[in-house]
């Protein structure tokens, strides 16, 4: 393996994450309330890709899509807590490979193969284990961030046993602000402890990868002050959704049961929802400042100019539109999200400001960062390399649609499979997505119908076509194209190999589409 040092070209690398980020949530892509400066100074400086959609959700799935370029029907690390298959390659291998030592700041929420480990390890005892790979600087998982507890109590913080009651609760005599003052945000401490990493590698020279993982705005829907109050609740927008949950219910079997379940259904009372909306608000201005901090630091060191910046979220939030929250289902608010690349390369100046707006994936983004350190892209992966955008190209046979699966089997609570019968491999969807339709596949239980939304006169997504024979030809054609899909993507490891009396092993790299 070559030395640390030896990065392309003395490339620094700098990859963040935020948490359950919708992709309509930036200034630079208009939203009316949500203020972003500096993620749109980033995105003023390289490329905003508008329709970018995640792979799968929740955080693990959508997170393994995103760390090793494969589509969930070939990872398979369909929930949080489903172990990621060890063979798989992933952003923080390729890295080294190239000469990196990758840091982490934050979580990756991977959970390690049992196959790789003693049946008494630590490990398998938790979903938020580390990507492979990765060296776990500052290690800040959900359910255990001891480190960022154990600094609020060196600055003088009363922590008790029960920590969560500290900190996913809101402070007394409020709903939505913290008990922890902003300065002492988790937010803070991680940028902090990027921050550090980044001077010490700036002062021994030496290239570098760091991935910042933001936990915010994932909930608690909790900001500390002022960020709680910074928006207006009269001010946010609607919800998009039916009159009635009994009305949206009726769309399909799994949404009525999604829409009166207690965890997921959005508020009843139209001031707790807007109350909600303006505070996810808050915590997203809170991460901007903070990536500002980062920012900021890399321009008035000069760093800038040597380090790639790529920011995405793992999956995004329904916020209360169809009468749901969090992120699950088949709707865009789960999977759009945000996707900005800026290389300080010369090559790229001409792309700077650029805003792309054909349809690009999680998948995409390990090629992408492997092109860019002039690795090769692994086979394992389903995406491409956006460079060709970064270069200001616009490719004739790039991707119309999008693609993304959600898993809703629940081994250890029956909260779905239970409700309906079902195996648990028959609780699982897939959605086929492109300008003018969109089609959810279930696994063919008759309880579990199709979805059909003609996206030209229905771009809310409200009413449920896969009944009406009118659009018979149309759902014929999106399960066709979801077959097709699924079998030019279906997993390669060996597939492009053969054995040979003449040559031995040839192998041939087919291109992606």
């Amino acid at each position: 393996m070559p030395a640390p040092a030896s990065g392309p070209k003395g490339l620094n690398v700098l990859f963040v994450t935020v948490d359950q980020w919708r992709g309509d949530c930036l200034g630079s892509a208009g939203h009316p309330v949500v203020k972003t400066p500096n993620l749109d100074r980033l995105a003023a400086g390289g490329v905003s890709f508008r329709r970018h959609f995640a792979q799968a959700a929740p955080c693990g799935p959508s997170r393994a899509s995103l760390y090793t370029g494969m589509y969930l029907m070939n990872h398979r690390s369909v929930l949080n807590g489903t172990p990621l298959d060890a063979r798989h390659t992933n952003v923080a291998k390729v890295a080294r490979e190239q000469g990196y030592e990758p840091a982490l700041f934050g979580y990756t929420d991977t959970s390690i193969d049992p196959r790789t480990v003693a049946p008494d390890d630590p490990r398998l005892r938790t979903y938020e284990g580390v990507l492979p790979g990765f060296d776990p600087v500052s290690s800040l998982p959900e359910g255990n961030p001891a480190e960022w507890l154990d600094w609020m109590r060196a600055a003088g913080v009363d922590l008790p046993d029960d920590w969560r009651r500290f900190v996913d609760q809101p402070a007394a005599g409020t709903k939505w602000r913290t008990q922890y003052d902003a300065k002492l945000s988790q937010t803070v401490f991680l940028t902090d402890r990027l921050l550090d990493f980044v001077a010490d590698r700036t002062a021994a020279s030496t290239p570098w990868f760091a991935h910042v993982s933001y936990l915010r705005p994932h909930p608690p829907f909790l900001a500390p002050a002022p960020y709680d109050t910074m928006f207006d609740p009269a001010s946010v927008p609607a919800p998009v959704r039916a009159a009635t949950r009994a009305e949206e219910g009726a769309q399909h079997p799994l949404l009525e049961l999604m829409i009166n379940h207690p965890i997921i259904a959005s508020p009843d009372d139209p001031q707790e929802q807007r109350e909600l909306q303006a505070t996810y608000y808050g915590m997203m201005a809170e991460v901007d400042e903070h990536i500002g901090r980062v920012l900021d630091t890399l321009d008035q060191t000069g760093v800038a100019a040597n380090t790639l910046v790529v920011l995405t979220s793992d999956h995004g939030e329904t916020l209360g539109d169809h009468w749901i929250m969090h992120k699950l289902g088949w709707f865009d608010q789960t999977f759009h999200v945000p996707l900005i690349v800026r290389d300080p390369r010369d090559r790229f100046d001409a792309s700077r400001g650029r805003v792309v707006d054909v349809f690009t994936e999680h998948v995409d983004v390990l090629p992408t960062i492997a092109e860019l350190l002039d690795a090769e892209v692994p086979l394992q992966c389903d995406g491409r390399p956006l460079t060709p955008w970064l270069d200001g190209d616009s490719p004739a046979d790039w991707r119309t649609e999008v693609h993304s699966e959600f898993d809703f089997r629940d081994p250890d609570g029956q909260m779905f499979e239970g409700a309906f019968g079902l195996t648990l491999e028959e609780c699982s969807l897939a959605v086929l997505r492109d300008d003018h339709g969109k089609y959810v596949h279930f696994s063919g239980h008759p309880k579990m119908p199709p979805i059909f939304f003609d996206l030209d006169i229905d771009p809310g997504q409200r009413v449920n076509r896969a009944g009406d024979p009118a659009y018979a030809s149309k759902v014929l054609d999106y399960a066709q194209r979801m077959l097709a899909w699924r079998m030019r993507h279906t997993e390669r490891t060996l597939t492009g190999m053969k054995l040979t009396g003449h040559a031995g092993v040839v192998e041939a790299r087919a291109p992606r589409t």
